[in-house]
């Protein structure tokens, strides 16, 4: 240190060009990317910052969750770069631009996930697990390997038969395609892909089935409507030669003197482990956890089909729900797409540039990654008259045409990869909201509502959602 300085005063001029070196290094960063554009296009690259050196916007992102891209799109509009994950990024709102993506599958663009995207995921998994945790998600794997033994056996009848080029079933299908095709899939790709068909929509229904509840539980009014509805198409009807009286809060009871609710329903349970998505579009995880059994008493049965009749008493309660009879249900199918909208299970999919090619008057260059916003397009969308934040089945009944137009609408995505288990969910989603409304009531088990985040997919944070059921008593409509 010269003579006559002190700390401070040396200290000043080293700290000056330590910020000076950071600046230098942050440009030299966003002049690496501006000119990886592509020169044979005389479009701009798209607005946006690539963040600082290697790390790119990577820390924000993680530290921002959804606010990162809000307050991005509205400083930069609905297509602006960045760079996440280690790679230059593309992120994509507004159903014009969304419709390029999807339809532009193998010719534009290609699907990709990060290899980052562990990182994501988080702690929960099995790849992340460590000691106990791990032995028990192992447990998991020991269940799978059981099924995988029955689905074994089950391919060898298939190879075996008489008539190969008989489609009897979605195995046979698997098996003829891979033929049709010129390929032999070996016993193990069989058994996965069998497993993958049957249980590959589990994730993101789990949290669509969070998201049902929670929202059917802020909104009573659409609770009653669905009733009304399942009434005027004899849907809604009580177990008949069930006891008519007081019906015990039982499942209640028992809860609150454990000081346990009796249900966490939850997507965010289901966040807790994951090995893939719902659809071979988007993120997706969940392992839900196990629930005890309530003991119920000997005397004073309940309706519902949990409960059981009295000995020598049959407690019949309609079952007889057909495809054709939930297509009926009008004003259901309206609040099941109503909570999709709001609650996308999925916030967005990734896609890889073959080729450099326009969006929005932007230039997308060979080989970046564009990231399209699901959750994004449904609160942006200008042919929602009400409030597009809001929850208002209504807007896609048959009076209000709002959602006209098929890229402003998009939880199951579109294109050559929409999801396939798109009728299934929808289907499970209203089996459950009709279960529901008819047989129970529910209410919070915490002081006010969990916040809900959105990544890998929507889930409750901290505890999960944590309700107490009540079960309806037979002849008392909505009342416990």
């Amino acid at each position: 240190m010269p003579a006559g300085l002190s700390w401070p005063e040396a200290a000043a001029p080293a700290l000056l060009a330590l910020a000076l070196l950071v600046t230098l290094c942050r440009h030299l960063w966003a002049l690496r990317w501006s000119l990886s554009r592509d020169r044979a296009s005389a479009l701009p690259l798209p607005r946006g910052s690539m963040g600082w050196p290697f790390f790119g916007e990577t820390l924000h992102w993680l530290l921002q969750g959804s606010r990162f891209h809000s307050s991005r799109r509205e400083r930069y509009g609905n297509v602006f770069k960045t760079h996440l994950l280690g790679r230059p990024v593309v992120r994509v709102t507004g159903a014009d631009n969304i419709r390029k993506i999807l339809l532009g599958e193998h010719t534009l663009v290609s699907t990709q996930w990060p290899q980052s995207t562990q990182i994501i995921l988080g702690s929960h998994t099995l790849l992340g697990s460590i000691g106990d945790l791990h032995r028990q998600r192992r447990k998991g794997i020991k269940a799978r390997d059981m099924l995988h033994e029955f689905m074994e056996k089950a391919i060898q009848e298939k190879l075996q038969r008489n008539n190969p080029e008989d489609h009897s079933d979605a195995l046979d299908f698997i098996i003829n395609s891979a033929k049709e095709h010129g390929k032999e899939f070996t016993m193990q790709e069989l058994k996965e892909s069998a497993i993958e068909l049957i249980f590959a929509a589990f994730f993101t229904t789990a949290s669509a089935s969070t998201s049902l509840i929670l929202l059917l539980l802020k909104h009573p009014s659409v609770i009653e409507k669905i009733r009304q509805e399942l009434k005027s198409h004899e849907l809604y009807q009580q177990c008949e030669h069930c006891p008519v009286g007081p019906c015990p809060d039982t499942l209640t009871a028992q809860s609150r003197d454990s000081e346990k609710p009796l249900l966490r329903p939850t997507a965010k349970d289901a966040h807790e482990d994951q090995s893939q998505p719902l659809c071979p579009m988007e993120d997706g995880s969940p392992q839900p956890h196990t629930l005890p059994e309530p003991t119920l008493p000997q005397s004073g049965p309940c309706a519902g089909p949990q409960f059981r009749a009295p000995s020598g008493q049959s407690c019949r309660c309609p079952s007889d729900i057909s495809l054709e009879k939930l297509s009926r249900l009008r004003y259901l199918d309206c609040v099941i797409k109503e909570v999709l909208r709001v609650l996308p299970p999925v916030s967005g999919g990734y896609r890889t540039a073959l080729q450099t090619f326009e969006l929005d008057g932007y230039q997308i260059p060979k080989g970046w990654s564009v990231m399209y916003s699901i959750r994004d397009t449904h609160e942006t969308a200008a042919v929602y008259q009400s409030p597009p934040g809001g929850f208002d089945p209504d807007r896609f009944g048959a009076a209000r045409m709002e959602a006209a137009g098929r890229f402003h609408y998009i939880p199951f995505g579109g294109g050559a990869r929409s999801c396939i288990g798109k009728e299934l969910a929808q289907a499970i989603l209203k089996l459950l909201a009709i279960e529901l409304v008819s047989t129970a009531r529910w209410e919070l088990a915490t002081p006010g509502y969990p916040a809900m985040q959105t990544v890998p997919i929507v889930h409750p944070v901290d505890d999960g959602l944590q309700l107490y059921f009540h079960p309806l008593q037979p002849g008392h409509g909505s009342e416990a």
